[in-house]
């Protein structure tokens, strides 16, 4: 495959840290070769919404739609092909083929492919209240378990605040790193969950209605696995819509409500800061979630 591969504007980040630069040279030619070995032709542009990964529309050999996916290597996308085999279809996309050494994926493609933000909020969240029971799984190796990862979210968060230049009040942080530190050890049953399960990864399809793609998994209590969602603005960014989402999922799905609350502080305040960028509306969210009690 010869010439420059079109970057979507989500991605314009990795240009701006030295990893980030590597994988882009290293790019064309991975495509190329997912291209040649598993026989599909590229039918379009990248899709414009990626932020961690380069997907792409392509086409098997017998002309079934898919996504070739190819992701940035951080950590928190390593186990995504290994949770889609565990979830096999059922409210999330197919994984059709996996290539680890070049960390390809090869996945089904919802089709339209709507954004489940494009439904009124709470119809929306009556589909997300439907998903999330069925993508519990009992899980445990290999995913990471949610206790440590937060113990890594725990050491990294005072750093990232300093380095940052300290973008939000010291109270907040150490609300963030108390209630953590509360909740690692007292978890429930260890199930698959996902870090990034908010509305933007959620389509339309047609083998269901709809299905989750680009899960970043995780084995924890299904408190957590409520999070994405709760702070994830694309439902609106409210103090309000952040306390109707928290209350509505908690009641619907028989959570403990202040777990999803706490869990929602940490993981939010802990996602606000990147390499390059401080997230103002994660801040907002953190806030305003600590502000509830």
């Amino acid at each position: 495959m010869g010439g420059r591969l079109e970057i979507p504007e989500g991605l314009r980040w990795t240009e701006r840290v030295p990893a980030g630069r590597a994988w882009l040279a290293a790019l064309p030619d991975r495509v190329a070769e997912c291209v040649d070995g598993w026989g599909l032709r590229l039918s379009g542009p990248p899709f414009p919404s990626a932020f961690a990964s380069l997907a792409l529309p392509v086409e098997l050999p017998d002309r079934t739609r898919a996504v070739l996916k190819l992701q940035y290597p951080d950590a928190d996308s390593t186990h995504e092909a290994t949770a889609l085999s565990h979830w096999a279809g059922d409210g999330a996309v197919r994984l059709l083929g996996h290539d680890p050494g070049r960390r390809a994926l090869l996945v089904e493609r919802c089709a339209p492919g709507t954004p489940l933000h494009a439904l009124p909020p709470d119809e929306a969240l009556d589909v997300v209240a439907g998903l999330l029971p069925r993508l519990w799984q009992p899980a445990g190796t290999p995913f990471t378990p949610l206790a440590e990862e937060a113990a890594g979210w725990i050491e990294q968060m005072p750093a990232d605040w300093e380095r940052a230049g300290r973008p939000y009040e010291r109270r907040l942080l150490d609300a963030a790193l108390g209630r953590l530190a509360e909740l690692i050890g007292t978890q429930g049953e260890q199930v698959l969950v996902n870090q990034d399960l908010h509305a933007g990864n959620v389509l339309r399809a047609t083998r269901e209605p709809w299905l989750v793609i680009d899960p970043k998994p995780l084995a924890g209590e299904r408190e957590f696995g409520a999070v994405a969602i709760v702070r994830g603005q694309e439902l609106g960014h409210s103090p309000a819509a952040v306390r109707h989402r928290l209350g509505r999922l908690a009641a619907e799905l028989g959570l403990d409500a202040e777990r999803v609350r706490g869990w929602a502080i940490g993981h939010t305040l802990a996602w606000s800061v990147a390499e390059d960028a401080v997230f103002g509306h994660q801040i907002e969210t953190a806030r305003w979630l600590a502000e509830l009690g």
